[in-house]
């Protein structure tokens, strides 16, 4: 999987080299690439925006220096995505569909936005991570790359993945690890027990009844068995 991250602010982007995503780009399973749209601005003192036709507050990006970056990494297999609030938001589905992805180009506004005219060339998806507004779309790129990279083969062990919160339209169940006892809080008998089909009875269980107290707007995409239906 290969990511072109087009950007005013490279090194905001230092974050992806730690932990597990740095870890990945070090076993080659992701290639994250930076670029600087600033190197494309053709004004001596490297100006990337001007003020937007028809007054109003802020700067706009100039469409020339967007384009020309984008032209830069362009491949014909790559699938061009604009961090903007009014595209639709992220979510699990959208994740897992992005990692079956082989590039990914993510173009990070700032300012007032982007000149729509390079929006209108370039004709990208357009991703929101949520209804509020950032000071540019590094952030954004950030959660899309992280969520996307564990779903690329090898970044992840299959079991972690299948388990998490959203998999299956559920919310995960709560983990437990050492000590046994916490402040007078003993750790769930059933987790102690040894008995595995027990154990994922109750991790189900616990998965649901999370899911219906803190988002139940989840469980109209749940199957629920005979049994679940009767016990929610």
């Amino acid at each position: 999987m290969k990511f072109d991250v087009l950007t005013l602010f490279p090194e905001m982007f230092n974050a992806l080299k730690q932990s597990i995503i740095g870890r990945a780009e070090e076993n080659n399973l992701i290639h994250i690439n930076i670029v600087n749209m600033r190197e494309f601005s053709k004004d001596k003192h490297k100006k990337v925006d001007d003020t937007p036709y028809g007054g109003g507050a802020g700067m706009v990006m100039m469409p020339d220096v967007v384009y020309d970056a984008y032209k830069s990494v362009y491949e014909p297999n790559a699938k061009v995505i604009y961090l903007s609030p009014q595209g639709k938001t992220l979510n699990q589905n959208i994740v897992q569909s992005l990692s079956k992805e082989e590039h990914l180009i993510l173009l990070c506004g700032h300012y007032e936005g982007i000149d729509q005219r390079v929006i209108d060339e370039i004709n990208p998806e357009e991703i929101s991570i949520g209804d509020y507004v950032l000071t540019g779309g590094e952030l954004p790129a950030m959660v899309l790359v992280d969520s996307v990279s564990r779903y690329v083969e090898g970044v992840l062990n299959e079991a972690s993945i299948e388990e998490e919160s959203f998999t299956n339209n559920l919310l995960e169940y709560p983990q437990y690890t050492r000590p046994e006892i916490f402040e007078g809080v003993k750790v769930p008998e059933v987790l102690l027990s040894g008995h595995h089909e027990n154990i994922n009875k109750w991790r189900k269980e616990q998965a649901i009844h999370i899911t219906k107290t803190k988002r139940p707007d989840l469980l109209k995409n749940y199957s629920l068995s005979k049994k679940e239906i009767l016990e929610k």
